[in-house]
């Protein structure tokens, strides 16, 4: 069995051992193929790194550049991507089946709270002794719950009875 290990790093000067490279300059240029040590000899004239970015082509690519740059950009890179992310979380919001309706108001007024500012909302209504006789009861309070959040809400999934809880989930509109 083989396994494949994916290089985080590049391999860089002394690094590469392959027999023939095909340089590229530092401005993008094809430089041509050539021996891996006359390739070598290019970088420390011109007073950069050489760095194996494609090893699986043949012969491999490699790159005359600044490496401690090239890796600050990589960096730079990745923190903007992760600054301009945006995660998800999902609320919950637990109803009863015997819920008044004010307070099916003032609960639907925090879920559009959530809503509006990004997240899921799973919705869960809790059936407690007998009330599980009565299901279509919860249903119709899941319903009308929706009907109070559907201007900033989209049903993800639909009220589901699972043991003695239903649940809903509530996305965002777009």
């Amino acid at each position: 069995m083989e396994v494949f290990t994916i290089a985080t790093e590049h391999q860089i000067n002394e690094q590469i051992r392959d027999k023939s490279v095909r340089l590229i300059g530092e401005d993008g240029t094809q430089i041509g193929i050539m021996s891996a040590r006359e390739a070598m000899e290019i970088a420390e004239e011109r007073g950069l790194d050489l760095v194996k970015i494609s090893p699986n082509a043949q012969p491999p690519v490699c790159k005359l550049m600044d490496y401690g740059k090239f890796r600050f950009e990589q960096a730079k890179k990745q923190k903007e991507a992760k600054k301009n992310q945006s995660t998800v979380s999902v609320k919950e919001m637990r109803l009863s089946a015997t819920i008044d309706k004010h307070d099916l108001e003032v609960k639907a007024r925090n879920v559009t709270k959530f809503l509006k500012d990004g997240d899921k909302v799973k919705v869960s209504l809790r059936f407690r002794g007998r009330q599980l006789t009565h299901t279509d009861q919860g249903k119709q309070v899941m319903d009308l719950f929706y009907s109070m959040v559907q201007d900033n809400a989209v049903m993800e999934k639909s009220a589901k009875l699972e043991g003695r809880s239903m649940f809903m989930i509530l996305a965002p509109k777009n």
